[in-house]
């Protein structure tokens, strides 16, 4: 599928060198998911810890994130214990719709599948139709806060407490049917907390009606008056989001095939979602990895086969992880959001799409409408002066802003005049649409001081 990995596989595992591969890790890790101030994963509280065998353990965890005890299985790596030094690769799968976080051993094989790699499997409960969000609940929002517990808190709860590669370079993330939703859109919605996904015949778009009611009304609301919440995590419309990270989407045409003599109507609207996120990663110019099988079912024997290759491949994702993109684009509806050390906050009175894009140590370009405040990453000299300059298209605005002590500029961007109305609305649509505003923003030395007749803004 992507050369040699079985070349690759056997140097990890068959000449007994694990700790020496640059899949490993031996050096102390600092996990890298951002949030709030107070660490989100001190908010589970473990209730249980059974080992099932030498390899499984099932957890059961308390989070104010759901309504009641959630169960998460782990599969750690051959010689886990005994290797006390090592760190690990850690892959994040996820369950589909009307099952469990049983399911991935159950019926996956997974336990059988993973034996000999390098890596911590993570299998967490989702709830039978919880669809990876955080739910809307009529405008009560949640719980159940799905991707709350899953990105903010279960992650970096992993790794405080497992021997994980607490990175980017050392995290993927795949899943079945649902799952394979969550898979994709929290990858697209998380860039910089995943090297990897992988979607095994993933709901990965749901903008026609027929996909619609596969998905709750209480998830994100109406999709008649709530469009934008489902667009933002809607797989094909987070897109170009994915550049940078490697993607994999498996997918069978729910024909006839070895393993299902009769149509299958699941994966043939399955299968149709995925090209269409393939035809519009193509088109976004996003590389990936497209794995159509031709006929086949919605079953696990299926989805067995898939990860046995995928995990092969995740070897080698491993083994030589992509880095930091740059320059970062990324599009999002939250009017806060974080991004690659980015830090982007919008005043603005209803939820629409805003984005960051061609992000690097020369500046950027902001999209959307209202006011923002776009914090760069520690790229600069601390307390140095830069010469700023905003673009809009109707002449350039120079200033200087001086850098804080952690070497970042806070740069003001006005945008144009927010939006009245959310995205999508029929009231977006009756006031003329959804306004869009650029700003092109270059960030340069104190050089033009001069120029600005300006002394330095404090940051």
């Amino acid at each position: 599928m992507r050369g040699n990995v079985q070349i690759v596989l056997a140097a990890l595992i068959g000449v007994g060198c694990l700790s020496a591969c640059s899949l490993f890790s031996t050096t102390p890790e600092v996990a890298d998911v951002s949030g709030a101030a107070e660490p989100e994963h001190e908010h589970l509280l473990l209730l249980d810890s059974q080992h099932i065998d030498s390899r499984l353990v099932v957890l059961t965890l308390q989070t104010p994130a759901l309504d009641g005890p959630t169960k998460v299985q782990i599969l750690l790596p051959d010689r886990y214990d005994s290797t006390p030094t090592t760190r690990y690769p850690v892959v994040y799968l996820l369950q589909g719709a009307i099952d469990d976080y049983t399911a991935w051993i159950r019926e996956g094989n997974a336990e059988a599948l993973t034996a000999g790699y390098p890596m911590i499997i993570v299998m967490p409960d989702a709830g039978k139709d919880g669809f990876y969000a955080d739910w809307y609940n009529n405008g009560a929002l949640g719980p159940p806060q799905w991707e709350s517990y899953h990105i903010d808190q279960l992650i970096p709860w992993i790794d405080a407490h497992y021997r994980t590669i607490a990175a980017r370079r050392g995290r993927a993330v795949g899943g079945v049917s649902m799952g394979g939703f969550g898979a994709v859109s929290y990858a697209a919605r998380h860039p910089d907390l995943f090297a990897a996904v992988v979607g095994f015949s993933g709901l990965v778009n749901s903008n026609t009606l027929s996909d619609q009611s596969t998905i709750p009304d209480q998830v994100f609301g109406p999709r008649s008056t709530q469009e934008v919440r489902w667009r933002g995590h809607n797989p094909w419309d987070l897109a170009a989001n994915l550049r940078g990270m490697d993607v994999t989407l498996y997918t069978r045409n729910g024909l006839p095939g070895k393993d299902w003599l009769g149509l299958n109507p699941t994966e043939i609207i399955v299968h149709r979602q995925n090209v269409e996120l393939h035809q519009q990663l193509l088109a976004e110019n996003v590389p990936h990895h497209w794995d159509d099988h031709g006929a086949g079912a919605h079953k696990w024997p299926t989805w067995q086969e898939d990860l046995s290759e995928a995990l092969l491949g995740l070897v080698t994702v491993f083994s030589n992880p992509p880095g930091t993109p740059s320059p970062v684009s990324f599009k999002a509806i939250e009017p806060d959001y974080r991004v690659f050390g980015w830090h982007v906050v919008l005043e603005r009175p209803v939820l629409e799409f805003s984005t960051l894009a061609n992000a690097d140590t020369h500046g950027f370009t902001l999209s959307g409408s209202g006011i923002a405040t776009v914090t760069t990453p520690p790229a600069y000299t601390p307390h140095a002066e830069y010469a700023v300059t905003l673009d809009a298209g109707q002449g350039p605005q120079r200033s200087l802003l001086r850098s804080s002590a952690g070497g970042r500029l806070s740069i003001r961007v006005p945008l144009g005049p927010a939006n009245p109305e959310q995205q999508y609305t029929e009231a977006a649509k009756n006031a003329g649409g959804t306004r869009v505003y650029s700003v092109t923003v270059t960030i340069g030395t104190a050089a033009a001081r001069a120029a600005t007749g300006r002394q330095p803004a404090a940051p």
